[in-house]
């Protein structure tokens, strides 16, 4: 079985049931994007949420993919920066290693980044994310060592606001021989940093995950013509559409996947376990569609609970199903 090593911004979530979306025009977030905002806000943003149903789990769109493979019984390491005294930091580093996760942490004094996930009664998020200890990870904190334990290198699309630490990554990926898979996490982030990912993937990335709206904001183009797109760039394409399923694309073959049937509670991770599964099939030997399959599976089984973590009875569910 292949090793996988995350990177990503090191992130506790903070789930919050809204009643409707007008909290969202309130405080300024456009409904299922992802916003960068300093400790006063979100400070302010969990102090209007008060009286809300909330939950807590570790998170990061990266550190979500990871705990999902280790789940799986999967080889899988994070690199992460996260504040080592204060609650949230503990919280996350020991979420991580109960999953099985080989955690390479980096510590600041900074406190550890929080999410606070505004879930809409749609079940789509909105996220208010301070990241605190997890934007201070840098070029300089990467070992090769770790690298050279590896075979493949999963990053979420976030890190591209870190040109310096994305690219320091991928470099000490392809050096070392690794596979270099990226969630493009947000279309919001897609938009700002357009140039910047399409450089990577011209030059490092061998797997694409992306949703069709951060497929579009990479393309201009609709799904079907965004995967063709994508994969003329790329080794493997995946374009993901939501209750349609997913389509991946290698060599000119096409694989359309279903998704399962499900009743969505919440969205929050249902791309990072799609990788998960993906992923971790894929360092199986499994074949693409069923690598997708158990993507969906996973995708589809996290959108019935709150948060970004299936429920324990869906791991000892997997063998039966794959």
């Amino acid at each position: 079985m292949e090793k996988i090593l995350g990177i990503g911004n090191a992130l506790v979530d903070i789930m919050t049931i809204l009643k409707d979306d007008s909290f969202l025009k309130k405080v300024g977030l456009p409904k299922g994007s992802m916003q960068l905002v300093d400790i006063e806000t979100s400070n302010k943003i969990y102090s209007m949420t008060e009286e809300l149903e909330k939950s807590i789990a570790s998170g990061g769109s990266a550190a979500n993919t990871i705990y999902g493979i280790g789940k799986l019984g999967g080889y899988a390491g994070y690199i992460g920066k996260i504040n080592a005294d204060d609650e949230l930091g503990h919280f996350f580093e020991e979420d991580m290693r109960k999953a099985g996760v080989n955690t390479h942490l980096k510590y600041s004094d900074t406190p550890t980044g929080k999410a606070i996930a505004l879930v809409s009664p749609d079940a789509e998020r909105t996220f208010a994310t301070y990241l605190g200890a997890a934007v201070e990870l840098s070029a300089k904190d990467l070992d090769e060592t770790i690298f050279e334990k590896y075979d493949l290198l999963h990053l979420e699309g976030y890190l591209a606001y870190n040109e310096e630490l994305t690219e320091k990554a991928v470099w000490l990926a392809q050096k070392n021989g690794m596979t270099v898979a990226i969630d493009m996490a947000s279309y919001n982030v897609v938009e700002d940093k357009l140039d910047f990912f399409k450089y990577l993937v011209k030059k490092y990335i061998d797997i694409i995950f992306a949703n069709e709206e951060e497929a579009k904001a990479f393309t201009q183009l609709e799904p079907e013509d965004a995967l063709k797109k994508i994969s003329e760039e790329t080794e493997i394409a995946i374009v993901k559409t939501g209750e349609e399923g997913s389509m991946i694309k290698q060599d000119g073959n096409v694989y359309k996947i279903n998704a399962i049937k499900v009743n969505p509670i919440d969205t929050t991770g249902a791309g990072d376990f799609y990788a998960a599964g993906f992923l971790y099939g894929l360092t199986r030997g499994f074949g693409l569609d069923r690598c997708g399959n158990l993507g969906s599976y996973l995708a589809g089984r996290v959108t019935e609970f709150i948060g970004a973590k299936p429920a324990a009875d869906v791991w000892n569910e997997i063998e039966n199903h794959f």
